[in-house]
């Protein structure tokens, strides 16, 4: 099966909240298929639908042991606890790690891809995946959490990296 290209910033799609799904497709249970070889390929724990230019409701994540893969649709946080601060990377920003505050404890609803409500209480290192992705599709990315001075220098180095390598090429 073929991947996704990732979208990386700043791509309108990634800023776009992503509409809901009503009925899940068999075409949008392709999408989901696809999003999970395109996880698997970037060796990344999660994707979102905006990261791969689809403007709905799904997201892919790696929940290990835990959960194992997870396949959501219209995902949502239900409830926060806690607070802790962690680097994040990510596949639509590569090369910037953000500083992100994030709830320790959350619970999530979603439907599964047979269409089935799901729900779960997470912490730890899953439950800022769910968020990570979650924020991708409100339209949210994680330079977003930093302070307006922060966010202009990290997006300078962001493009300056890029303005290097297509003179290396």
């Amino acid at each position: 099966m073929s991947t996704f290209k990732i979208i990386t910033y700043p791509n309108p799609v990634l800023r776009k909240k992503a509409e809901v799904i009503e009925h899940l497709s068999g075409k949008q249970r392709e999408i989901l298929d696809k999003m999970v070889q395109t996880m698997h390929e970037n060796e990344a724990v999660g994707v979102a639908a905006q990261q791969v230019d689809v403007d709905i409701r799904l997201a892919v994540i790696n929940a290990g042991s835990s959960y194992g893969l997870l396949k959501l649709v219209n995902p949502v946080i239900v409830e926060k606890e806690g607070r802790e601060y962690m680097e994040e990377g990510c596949l639509s920003l590569p090369g910037i790690t953000v500083n992100v505050p994030r709830a320790k404890k959350i619970k999530v609803k979603a439907k599964n891809e047979r269409g089935e409500e799901i729900t779960f209480e997470v912490d730890g290192f899953i439950s800022r995946i769910f968020q990570h992705e979650i924020d991708h599709l409100d339209g949210k990315v994680i330079i977003d959490y930093l302070c307006p001075i922060k966010k202009l220098f990290v997006l300078f180095k962001f493009y300056l990296k890029r303005l290097f390598k297509k003179f290396r090429k």
